[in-house]
Order: C-alpha cells, then structure tokens, then sequence
C-alpha cells in the first residue's frame, strides 16, 4: 500500500512541475530556442509582432487614418474619383404596379426595381422604359437615402428609355453630364454604377468590348448601335449609368445576355447619343417624334405567303394606304378590297405591294420596319423599295409624324 502511494505521490508532484513550466514559460522566464536559432523571449516576440499583430488577440490593428489618395494605384485613384463624382447622382428607383386578387378587383403590387441617373437638377432622371413601364406609382431614392415620388413623364419602348421627374425642392441634387458615344473604342475602360440585386450604390468596371450591337427587345424592335461591355451589370443595374473615365454618361446599362439569369460579362448599354437624341421629346412630348408611312402593315407569315401566291416569304404587306397620306401621294398601292381575308379579329386587303427595304435597309419584319424609321424625323424623305407583282419598285416618302401610342 506505501509503494501505489508513494508511486501516486511522484506522479502527483510531476505533475505540477509541469504545471509550474508551463506557467513560467507564458511569462517569459524561460527561453526557448526555435530551430538553433538565437533564444527570444516569449516576451520579446510579442514586442516584434506588436506593430503588425496583436498577439493577444489574434487580430490586425485598425488604422488609426485613412490612406492619402498617393498610396493607392493610378487606376484605383481613377475608380474612387469616378465613384466619388458620380455616386451622389445615381438613384435607386422602384415601381408599384396594378395587380388582381382572385375576386377580380385591382390590388397593388410590387413591380420592378432598377436603377437611374440624375440628369437636371430640376428633378429629371434618365432610366429604362422596361423599369417603370406599366408603373402606377415611383419612388426615387437619392444617394443619402431620402425617397421622393416620381412621375413617368415620357417613355421610348423603341430605345428602352425613359425619363421619371420628381420634386426635389429645397434639396439640393447632384447630375451626371452627358458625354459622346461616338467616339467610343473598343477596349476603352468604362464603370457601372447601380443597384443589382437590392445592393445599392454598387461600382463595377471593364471595357468596351463591342461596338454596334443589334439586338431584339421584348417588342420583336431591334435596338440598333448597342454599347457591349465586360462591366459586371445584373438585374437592379438596368437604367443606370455606363461612365467613362471623366464621369460622364456613355450608355444607359439595359440588358444582359445570360443562360443563368446573372452577369456573365455581357451586357449592353443604350448609347448616350441615342438618349441626348430623344430625351428632349419625353420631356416635351411624352413619346419620341419619329417619321411613318401612311399605310396599314401587316408582316408576312407562312400561311398569309401561300393563299396570295406570293413570290417572296418575308416583307411588309400594304394592305390599306391612307387617302390622301404620304404614301398615297408618293404612289405606293394597298391592298384590293375585293380580295379581303379575315386574320384572327382583323381584315387583310391583299394584292398590295410589299416593302422589302427603306433607305437600302432590307425590311422583313415589323420590327425592321419601325428599326429603318427610328432615327428619322417627320418630314424626312426616305427612299422605300417595294414588291409589286414581281418587279421591284422604288418611291421616295416624305414622312409624317408617327402617333406617339404606335408602340
């Protein structure tokens, strides 16, 4: 019984001699070598680490200054100052929209949300069409978190603009300036500032990766000259700015191209020329004056193309022009009354001649019609080249002004 004691007291004793080392090794008494090196004090390695690491903690110090703009490279300096310029200008804009209930009655809803620039500093903002359209009620939300309600004064759904006015009064508001799509370049860096995703107030950069791009809205309207770029831009990024390196606007970001629903580094922006060209008339106008055709179109389709024994599947049937109207008096032909068909609930006239191109721009659909007349003005002069039997025709058209309900 005294030996499993004894032993027991040993144990006991070591014990705490290595609980007392320990200790004394945390105060620094003892020292400790570190791979033959010269001995430091646990004490003297918590001075070393002292102005990078706090050893006690485990943590990096806070910086008790922020950084002057010199330490920071050429670029970041370039992004901060865009950014800096910019951001106050940038609006985060959302929408409520007429829905129903299961009883029929209209309820309000939750529409889309995206984001806008600040263009006048009486209240003006610049944004997409597809953001407010079908809006009942608009909210702006400024960069210091004050929201104002706005109004949808004009909407181009050819362009995917549109502009939202609202009351700032004594509120002083930051603009962005228009700058020049057309000397744009490939390659050029460019910054998005936006709302993706309900992050507000977020910057992203890339360059110009195309120039020209043409593309298709939800309307079947080609969008001509799109600005393509690398610029991360999501969904709640539509209607914000594409900004050069001075601040400036040079696109209006609209769309993505994506198989997944996020940024896959293409997007699109709408040209700032293209907004300096139409913003005036939704301001003044509410819809953008543009030239037309007096006639009635209907696009060809499979079925149409066969019962009239047409010689070509794709164009533009005129099937009533308008007594009196510019196409009248330049000498394009409608339809023949005789030989009317009934299409769903409308009338087609057949026997009319079929536009293939204005202003040598082939025509094949109802969507290349209203692209060939987008730029144009009422009382341009455009040249439309047509089918008539089988022979092709060409007639200059003074055009008139389009009704602004068209699209």
């Amino acid at each position: 019984m005294k030996t499993r004691g004894s032993a027991q007291l040993f144990w006991l004793g070591m014990a705490a001699l290595l609980v007392i080392l320990i200790l004394l090794m945390g105060f620094g008494v003892i020292e400790i070598r570190f791979g033959g090196q010269t001995p430091v004090s646990m004490t003297e390695a918590e001075q070393g680490l002292s102005t990078s690491f706090d050893y006690q903690r485990g943590t990096l110090p806070v910086a008790t200054e922020a950084p002057s703009l010199e330490e920071y490279s050429e670029d970041e300096r370039q992004n901060i100052a865009v950014y800096e310029t910019a951001n106050g200008a940038v609006v985060n804009i959302s929408t409520q929209i007429v829905g129903y209930n299961w009883f029929l009655e209209p309820v309000p809803q939750a529409g889309s949300s995206g984001s806008g620039s600040i263009i006048d500093a009486r209240g003006y903002v610049l944004t997409n069409n597809h953001v407010v359209e079908n809006a009942y009620k608009v909210n702006v939300t400024l960069a210091d978190g004050e929201t104002f309600e706005g109004e949808v004064i004009g909407s181009d759904g050819e362009n995917d603009l549109a502009v939202v006015k609202f009351d700032p009064g004594s509120h002083p508001l930051t603009t962005i300036p228009f700058g020049d799509s057309s000397t744009l370049r490939v390659g050029q860096k460019v910054l998005a500032i936006g709302n993706p995703f309900a992050f507000e107030r977020t910057l992203t950069t890339g360059i110009i990766s195309g120039l020209g791009r043409p593309l298709r809205n939800d309307k079947g309207i080609v969008i001509r000259d799109l600005i393509q770029t690398d610029a991360s831009i999501n969904p709640g990024n539509s209607g914000g700015p594409l900004l050069n390196t001075r601040g400036q606007i040079i696109g209006v970001n609209t769309m993505i191209y994506t198989p997944s629903g996020g940024s896959v580094g293409i997007g699109f922006s709408v040209p700032v020329d293209t907004a300096r060209r139409v913003v005036p008339d939704l301001i003044r106008y509410g819809f953008v004056q543009r030239g037309w055709i007096d006639i009635e179109p209907v696009q060809l389709f499979p079925s149409l193309v066969r019962y009239a024994k047409l010689p070509i599947s794709k164009g533009i049937l005129i099937s009533q022009v308008k007594s009196g109207g510019n196409a009248d008096e330049a000498g394009l032909r409608g339809g023949d009354r005789r030989q009317a068909v009934r299409n769903g609930n409308s009338v087609i006239y057949l026997g009319g001649d079929v536009i293939t191109a204005i202003d040598g721009q082939a025509v094949t659909s109802l969507g290349d019609l209203y692209g060939a007349l987008e730029k144009s003005r009422p009382g341009d002069t455009v040249s439309v080249t047509v089918l008539r039997g089988k022979r092709e025709l060409n007639y200059d058209v003074v055009l008139t002004a389009r009704d602004g309900s068209a699209l």
